[in-house]
């Protein structure tokens, strides 16, 4: 199938119709990169910066890019009727393979941020043969207990609904001192995503529950990530056990990497799309993660990762405890050993 730059398509799916917008071609076996954005936003607002950015042309070139808009949150969506029912986080997982179909995309390397990244772990989880590799940003793998979502519902009854999500897309921090930024979503929460239908989303965000990942071996059917992911989450965020944890017990082998990004706490909470996230560490980051799956051909010598993160791979099979710097960066390298099977994975983690 010929695809043109920045082609819109609407595709059926067993649980209704996605938005996708397509940037590029697919190109041979190569996998597709495949993004899914926050609850609040949508693909534009969410990934556009990032992927106009200068450093990830190299990465674009060679690679379509297949942007994924959750249902009803692209601009100028029609409003769902009265009485719809939205899809779960499960089943908006379950309408992605229609989209890997209808391209017939080999696989996909996901790109998820908050909500998107829950979905896209989701996916991997239900359809680990079609995810060859995942990138999530912010994700939180736990569902909310009955406190968090009695004080949500009830900051909903007394906020406007863009005040009510703009908490979960930035710290309490930016809200107070960085106003000009937040006003700028706020607006454009309200103007170009129909609050009907965000207002759906984001009820079945937040009603979500636990990836539910287990260790191959310890139950029946266990579910287990079996590709490369990149994790990225705030430094020494309050929530960064909770989120981290999950994925080291959910291990399954020799062949899972883990590779943790950490921002600045100040950044750990702003939308991909700002420039205040750094595209040069992050697509630096995203660079070095395609070369350990074997894509480095692809990349151009003066497009390699740095030094830096090369160095980075020689660390990966440093003890729990050791710790090194280099070049301005944290780097906690460290392997993990499944008891059950005798197995070792690698994880490898570094700070912007």
């Amino acid at each position: 199938m010929s695809i043109c730059l920045f082609q819109e398509h609407d595709i059926e799916t067993p649980y209704g119709m996605l938005h996708v917008v397509i940037r590029g071609a697919p190109k041979g076996n190569k996998p597709a990169i495949l993004t899914y954005h926050d609850v609040g936003l949508n693909h534009k607002l969410c990934f556009n910066s990032f992927f106009h950015n200068e450093d990830m042309q190299e990465i674009t070139k060679h690679f379509v890019v297949c942007h994924v808009d959750a249902p009803g949150q692209q601009i100028g969506a029609s409003q769902m009727p009265q009485g719809y029912q939205y899809p779960t986080m499960d089943q908006l997982a379950g309408m992605l393979p229609s989209v890997v179909q209808h391209f017939g995309f080999k696989s996909i390397v996901g790109i998820g941020v908050g909500a998107g990244a829950y979905v896209l772990a989701k996916f991997a989880l239900i359809f680990p043969d079609l995810v060859e590799g995942l990138v999530l940003l912010n994700i939180d793998p736990n569902g909310k207990g009955w406190i968090d979502w009695a004080t949500g519902k009830l900051s909903g009854l007394t906020s406007a609904l863009p005040d009510t999500v703009l908490p979960h897309l930035f710290s309490q921090e930016e809200l107070m001192n960085n106003t000009e930024l937040v006003q700028s979503y706020r607006q454009q929460i309200n103007n170009t995503v129909n609050q009907v239908n965000l207002q759906l989303f984001w009820n079945m965000y937040n009603s979500r529950r636990d990836l539910e990942m287990n260790r191959s071996g310890t139950i029946i059917n266990a579910k287990t990530l079996k590709c490369p992911v990149m994790l990225v989450v705030g430094d020494n965020a309050p929530a960064e056990e909770g989120v981290v944890s999950p994925f080291l017990s959910s291990t399954p082998s020799l062949h899972f990497n883990l590779l943790l990004l950490y921002l600045p706490a100040s950044l750990s909470q702003l939308p991909l799309s700002l420039p205040h996230l750094p595209p040069g560490k992050l697509s630096e980051a995203f660079k070095y993660f395609l070369q350990g799956m074997g894509y480095s051909k692809y990349l151009e010598p003066d497009h390699m990762p740095s030094a830096s993160m090369t160095r980075l791979a020689r660390s990966r099979t440093a003890s729990l405890t050791s710790g090194s710097s280099i070049e301005s960066s944290r780097i906690r390298g460290f392997t993990h050993t499944d008891s059950n099977e005798g197995q070792v994975s690698h994880t490898m983690e570094v700070s912007c």
